[in-house]
Order: structure tokens, then sequence, then C-alpha cells
């Protein structure tokens, strides 16, 4: 469920995004953690796609306000696309995609997504490119914070949550019923992966306010997070050619 301001703040988009674009917006669609009722106020953000029947210019001239007004909300600019980008991108977007069809709520028009298709090798292929991708920015950023603590924290509480939803991909790339739950992903990738993963878990203790709490050393911490995210590859690469 989601929060009353939440919901609140949604209508409110619509409602300008059926002003700004009359009968030329199809769809409103919310996905990811918020549709599946995960949501953090601190940390999780509002995905929304936006189906136009045409996006050119004029459509984005159109949206520069809205847009601007949505991120001073504390949530990315729509994902803005044409009715037939969205029949013809699944293979280029196979995670967001598969992200949609598995957590969405419609909010407006019909449910463009329902009948999409996603390829399983296209989709292993994204996994993995996007797990390598965002394992080498975390090591980058991470190595002109090893001498802040506090710093080196922030980051990876910063980007526990996109790890976490690249593991409940992993694991539906593995053909493996994977929950929506960040801790519940946490604890089917240590179990499916035979993997130490209780860096995961104390910082989502951490963005959750456990009491009690102890992170220990930063640096050790980052460390184990960093090798529970390899052993994360290590899974998917293994699973080329049998998608």
């Amino acid at each position: 469920m989601l929060p009353a301001t939440g919901e609140k703040l949604l209508a409110s988009l619509v409602e300008k995004l059926r002003k700004a674009y009359g009968d030329g917006l199809v769809a409103v669609v919310l996905y990811g953690s918020a549709a599946a009722g995960d949501h953090q106020a601190s940390y999780s953000d509002y995905n929304i796609l936006c189906v136009l029947n045409q996006v050119t210019p004029r459509e984005l001239a159109m949206s520069e306000d809205l847009f601007r007004w949505w991120r001073e909300q504390g949530s990315p600019a729509p994902l803005l696309l044409s009715e037939e980008e969205v029949h013809n991108s699944a293979d280029s977007f196979a995670i967001e995609f598969r992200d949609m069809k598995e957590r969405r709520k419609v909010l407006y028009g019909p449910d463009v997504i329902a009948h999409l298709k996603i390829e399983g090798h296209y989709y292993r292929a994204q996994v993995e490119h996007e797990l390598r991708s965002k394992l080498l920015r975390l090591r980058q950023q991470g190595a002109a914070q090893l001498s802040n603590p506090e710093a080196l924290l922030k980051l990876c509480l910063d980007s526990v949550s996109t790890f976490c939803v690249l593991g409940r991909h992993a694991l539906l790339a593995g053909h493996v019923d994977a929950k929506s739950e960040r801790r519940a992903i946490v604890h089917q990738l240590a179990k499916t992966l035979s993997a130490d993963m209780s860096a995961f878990d104390t910082l989502l203790d951490i963005r959750e306010d456990k009491a009690g709490v102890d992170p220990g050393d930063p640096g050790e911490l980052f460390a184990r997070y960093l090798q529970s995210v390899q052993q994360m590859i290590k899974f998917v690469d293994g699973l080329e050619g049998k998608s």
C-alpha cells in the first residue's frame, strides 16, 4: 500500500500529465518498489512510465515545467516513450520492462505492458551488463572515499537498493521465483548463490533505522559488499547459454 501522501502526489502527477498532453497521453504506469508496496520515503523513488502517441520536440517542450516539478518532489523524470517504442523496445530495455511486468500499477489508460514479451537472452545479458557497470562505478567512487568512513558508508547505503533490484533480476534470470521485498531478495541470493550477503543485511538494517546496528569498520563492510556483488555477477555470467 502506498502512503496517502504518495497517492495524492501520484494523482497530482496524472492530472498534470493529462493537462499537458491532452488526447496525446496514452498511459501512465507506476513501476518498481513503490508499485510492489516496498517504498521507503528516505531512499526510494516513484518510477513512472509515461506513454504518448508520439514523442517529438513539441512534447518535450510541453514536458519541461512538469518534469521539473516532479524532480522537485524527489523522483526522477518520468520515462517518456511513444506507444510504438513500448512495443518495439523490449529487447533494449529488458530489465526495465521485466520490472514493469512484475511490479506495476496502472495510474491512467490501458495496461500497455501486459502483453510485452521479454526474450531471455537479452534479459540475461542486460542484467550482467548492469551489474558489471554498477560494480565498476562503485569501485571508482569507493576508491575516492576510502579514507572517509562516513562518506564510504553513505556510498554503500545509497547504492544498496540498486543492487537489490539487480539481485532480484539475477534470480529471475536464473528462473528463481524471486521475492519483491529487499530483505527477502538478499536471503534468496544468499541461499541460491551460496554466498555471504551479510553486508547487504547490515546496510538494510541501517536504512531501516534498526536499533543497535553496528556497521563495524566501513572499509571492511565495503570490501564484503563488493565481494557479494562479484558473486552475483559470477552467477549471472554462468547462466549464458541457459536462458
